[in-house]
């Protein structure tokens, strides 16, 4: 399709995609300056382009007694764990959707995605009370059960897409050899999805690190993650652009970098589980 446009298209195309990327990349550019600026570049009226780059934002966000370490271990321990239980799960359950025969799969199917599209604020008052009465409020594996309940069915929804989209005779003849069903699932079809798996996990990491409604309404201040710690910032006396710039860096940098690290097979996963038939 790309070789059939006519010269006018490709220039279009080419604008739009220069404009895209700079709508994206100017304002990541310029909170990224703005954290390497002293206090009296960024407190001044007037634009200030030329100025010694400091750390100084950085020291204070992580050393000044804002205790940006603890919440970035909050953050990575919820994002890691919660990633890693969805993913385990929700491959074994969307292998055996996938290769579940009955007329009530698709009802199945939409139940685990609907549970997914409820909005946050329609559940986060029943999930308080539950997790009250368990005495989960304002701990870590309550900020991780919590993201899995919107993560586990993504995840199970998507890889059932992804394994029904592989050849029931790799499977087959895996099975012919001797191997067992677990083993064929191990060993051709986990390694056949790797976009997809790669896929799902970087979709549920982003869900995690960014979770800002779970983290407010069931964590506290010993399990602050780095979003609270941004909304903390503003204040009524004012707002520390610094600070403010430097934690949005330190927030947008991971996913950014797992993004670009896995892009390839994160194209590759989305358009393998495109289209599916269940």
């Amino acid at each position: 399709m790309t070789g059939r446009r006519k010269p006018w298209q490709r220039v279009v195309f080419a604008v739009l995609g220069i404009v895209i990327g700079l709508w994206s990349a100017i304002p990541i550019a310029w909170m990224l300056i703005t954290s390497l600026k002293p206090q009296e570049a960024i407190r001044t009226s007037r634009v200030v382009l030329f100025f010694a780059p400091t750390l100084e934002n950085y020291r204070n966000l992580f050393f000044g007694g804002n205790r940006a370490g603890t919440f970035l271990v909050n953050s990575l321990l919820v994002t890691i764990i919660s990633t890693a239980i969805a993913l385990a799960l929700g491959s074994i359950a969307g292998y055996g959707m996938a290769h579940w025969r009955s007329r009530h799969k698709r009802d199945v199917s939409f139940w685990i995605l609907s549970t997914r599209m409820a909005p946050i604020a329609a559940v986060i008052v029943p999930l308080f009370v539950k997790f009250r009465l368990a005495g989960l409020v304002n701990t870590v594996p309550g900020l991780i059960l919590a993201c899995l309940t919107f993560n586990l069915p993504f995840a199970i929804w998507l890889m059932n897409a992804f394994f029904h989209q592989v050849p029931r005779s790799i499977e087959e003849a895996a099975m012919v050899d001797g191997c067992s069903k677990m083993r064929a699932f191990w060993n051709v079809a986990v390694p056949v999805t790797r976009p997809g798996l790669i896929t799902t996990a970087v979709l549920c990491m982003v869900f995690a690190w960014n979770d800002y409604a779970f983290a407010s309404s069931l964590g506290g201040p010993q399990t602050s993650t780095l979003p609270m710690a941004a909304g903390a910032l503003v204040t009524q006396s004012g707002i520390d652009w610094g600070l403010l710039c430097a934690l949005g860096i330190v927030i947008a940098t991971p996913m950014l970098i797992a993004g670009l690290a896995v892009r390839r097979h994160l194209v590759t996963g989305l358009s393998l589980g495109a289209v599916t038939g269940e």
